[in-house]
């Protein structure tokens, strides 16, 4: 299997990647695959089912809404963020379906919709089948698909698991551990960034990559910006006002002020942007998942602001040491909430980028593995507990928390020489044994934790 940098970090809408992002994805893949199999002229009437996590705490992420756009040939790169639940509510109140975006089909959305809160499909915790009926009301065409984290989809007939996203593509230094990843370091002499790098020249050119990139981290200052500017209450009724934008006018404003730890009040405030701007249903980047996606933006926010000599190659750098540490989770554990808890999301994102700024802070590949290591091990056992199964409590200030603590990992790893008793692949395994082990309300259920013990507003 071959995983690419942007494959972990991808351009999407909010408030999650596995409840909004993955679902949006898999009803699109339905509806195109009626268009190139003929069947899209003869269907009349789409369901869709949604199973396990998605359906217990779908609601509250938008997965009912991105099904929605997706059936109608939306994609979560260029949707519309602004205008994306207006035309939920026209359809709704239309009770039609434009499928691809062209094909009008009859809706219903009490029955053509469904959420089941304690059924789940046998594969993985994110699970959803589509159907296409006839004028007979007989099924045309029916398929399954898993939301597995991150975005990432996969089709029904496949096992489920993080394993079969799969491109069989030939990598000149290919790693499924970090032990691997440092043995090809140490052999040619080369930095976790250059391994990836010389990876990804097998996809695309190194202009076409750094453009790529650097459209990324656009889009992650953009969703800083934006966070910063927005005023006011998130929605889902929680009534949880935005903090980032009073915390930016404090910052601004206070321009002579000494205090040693400032530093990371503008740490916490470019994770609460992003994260506040992800529950509002934003543009977002997953890194590597919406529920975590502030953690990376932050860290790299603080090199670029903190950091002497910091510019564009150091972004790339930083994005790609992070995305190697990130397909080892993916390939060896999971980034999916639903399936390990929050130590898959945000326990994951923070192993990332303190990675990545160990990367750039000039850390050898041990240095940055201790990093990645310090980052996960000490948020093993993080439940996913969302209150009203909205990406808000705890999540956005969880964000902020973690993203503190990868820049303490990172300089931590900076003032060893890399050795460290517990490896990077022992920490990975041990999360995915943790995950295996947590009971199913701690994961993404809303059945457990601070989501039954918060009373929501």
């Amino acid at each position: 299997m071959a995983l690419s940098v942007l494959d972990l970090f991808s351009i999407g809408i909010g408030p999650s990647s596995s409840h909004t992002v993955g679902p949006m994805r898999a009803a699109k893949q339905f509806t195109d695959g009626l268009e190139s199999s003929g069947q899209l002229a003869a269907t009349v009437r789409v369901q869709a089912e949604l199973f396990g996590s998605l359906g217990a705490t779908g609601r509250g992420h938008g997965s009912d809404k991105a099904v929605v756009l997706g059936l109608q040939g939306k994609a979560p790169e260029t949707v519309d963020t602004s205008t994306a639940d207006d035309q939920v509510a026209a359809a709704a109140l239309d009770a039609e379906l434009r499928i691809g975006g062209h094909h009008r089909v009859d809706f219903n959305w009490d029955e053509d919709l469904v959420l089941h809160r304690r059924k789940s499909l046998p594969a993985h915790p994110n699970g959803m089948t589509f159907r296409a009926l006839d004028h007979a009301g007989e099924v045309l065409h029916e398929r399954s698909y898993y939301s597995i984290g991150g975005g990432f989809v996969v089709d029904g007939d496949a096992s489920g698991s993080d394993k079969v996203v799969a491109d069989s593509t030939v990598l000149p230094y290919p790693f499924t551990t970090a032990d691997e990843l440092l043995a090809i370091c140490a052999r040619e002499g080369m930095s976790i960034s250059d391994v990836m790098l010389a990876n990804e020249l097998v996809w695309r050119s190194e202009a076409e990559l750094r453009e790529r990139l650097l459209q990324i981290w656009a889009v992650m200052r953009e969703c800083v910006d934006n966070g910063c500017a927005a005023e006011g209450f998130l929605p889902g009724g929680l009534n949880v006002r935005r903090r980032a934008p009073s915390l930016f006018k404090t910052l601004t404003a206070d321009t002579g002020v000494t205090d040693p730890l400032r530093a990371m009040e503008w740490v916490n405030l470019f994770a609460l942007a992003v994260n506040e701007e992800n529950a509002a249903g934003g543009r977002i980047v997953t890194a590597p998942t919406n529920g975590a996606a502030g953690i990376v933006p932050a860290v790299l926010h603080y090199y670029t602001k903190f950091v002497p000599g910091a510019d564009d190659d150091g972004v790339v750098r930083f994005l790609l040491a992070a995305a190697a540490v990130g397909i080892l989770f993916k390939i060896n554990a999971s980034i999916s909430g639903a399936e390990v808890g929050c130590q898959g999301e945000v326990g994951s994102a923070c192993s990332m980028a303190a990675a990545g700024l160990c990367e750039v802070l000039g850390g050898t590949p041990e240095q940055v593995e201790n990093a990645a290591e310090v980052g996960i091990e000490h948020n093993l056992g993080l439940t996913c507990d969302p209150v009203g199964g909205l990406v808000q409590i705890p999540c956005i200030e969880r964000n902020a928390i973690a993203s503190v603590k990868a820049i303490n990992a990172s300089r931590l790893a900076l003032h060893g020489d890399g050795s460290h008793k517990v490896s990077l692949d022992k920490a990975i395994k041990t999360m995915r044994e943790t995950g295996a082990d947590m009971k199913s309300k701690y994961k993404e259920t809303s059945r457990g934790g601070l989501a039954v013990n918060v009373v929501e507003c």
